[in-house]
């Protein structure tokens, strides 16, 4: 093998680690109800280049459907929150949209995920 080059069963995990269209990391677990979302988000939105779940908390204020809260800039984007069922998970979103059109386009995932539900 050359350097550079990644064997077979290493190229396979980094493959297993990504998902919608390599968008969507999984490198942890995604808390109950989200990576629906996330995978919906990232099909209509073609300026998100990748969403990164962070870390999960427990928190009280988490109960009924998914929440999310667009918080603050990163570099390449934004760090988001989501709640679901007593838990909250940092996202970070690397985008270029502004932080009203995230927000306009997490509501409308959220809002059409939440219709197909009832």
């Amino acid at each position: 093998m050359l350097p550079g080059q990644l064997s077979q069963g290493r190229v396979e995990t980094e493959l297993k680690r990504r998902t919608a269209k390599g968008k969507l990391k999984i490198e942890h677990r995604i808390i109950s109800g989200v990576r629906s979302i996330l995978e919906c988000l990232l099909e209509q939105n073609s300026e998100i280049r990748s969403v990164i779940p962070g870390v999960i908390r427990k928190v009280r204020d988490a109960k009924g459907s998914v929440r999310t809260r667009v918080t603050v800039p990163t570099t390449n984007g934004w760090k988001a929150i989501a709640f679901s069922k007593g838990q909250s998970q940092e996202l970070f979103i690397s985008t270029t949209l502004d932080q009203g059109d995230l927000k306009a386009a997490i509501g409308k995932v959220l809002e059409e995920t939440t219709a197909t539900r009832r």
